[in-house]
């Protein structure tokens, strides 16, 4: 496979369910959307690579985190029209382990300001462009442009969900105290 193909150098692409020749624009809603989701999983990528042996309930977190970029490559091919989905029980799975992990930690009365560990502020970067990438899956359901299936959206919902609780557990794991901020009048 070539690294370029010079074909979207006059500013349009093609997608999965592209008509034979058909091309869209890179400015239309549906690339934001792509190119969001393309931001997040490289940044989950970023979290994993930082992860080494960390380990929640007998899982390495690292897996954890390839498991959610395999999950958001599937949000992707449906946003450029191929016939997949994120599968209901993934979105469960994600429910199931977030109580877990948020049993497991002090509970949260406030806000927390970021920064930790290293790992738990790329954690916290992630989940903020999780919220955003979340945002532009929405809009382009919502916009009639892109029917996203629910699942798939709840997973984006839950995915954030999951990544401000593994920021804590590593921040707890690291024994590094969380504080909420100091609103400054």
């Amino acid at each position: 496979m070539a690294f370029f193909t010079g074909k979207g150098d006059e500013g349009s692409s093609k997608l999965f369910d592209s008509e034979k020749g058909k091309r869209v624009s890179k400015a239309a809603p549906i690339f934001e959307c792509l190119g969001q989701l393309d931001e997040l999983n490289s940044l989950v990528g970023w979290c994993k690579a930082a992860s080494g042996d960390l380990v929640l309930e007998g899982q390495k977190v690292r897996m954890i985190l390839h498991d959610v970029q395999n999950h958001l490559f599937t949000v992707q091919a449906e946003v450029a029209g191929a016939a997949k989905s994120i599968p209901l029980s993934s979105v469960e799975h994600l429910g199931v382990l977030i109580s877990r992990i948020e049993a497991s930690l002090p509970p949260v009365t406030s806000f927390l300001v970021a920064g930790g560990t290293e790992l738990s502020s790329r954690l916290d970067v992630a989940r903020a462009v999780s919220r955003r990438a979340e945002r532009r899956l929405v809009s382009l359901h919502e916009s009639g442009e892109r029917e996203i299936s629910a699942s798939s959206r709840a997973y984006a919902n839950r995915l954030s969900s999951l990544l401000y609780a593994l920021t804590r557990f590593v921040n707890h794991s690291a024994g590094v105290e969380e504080k909420p901020p100091e609103y400054s009048s």
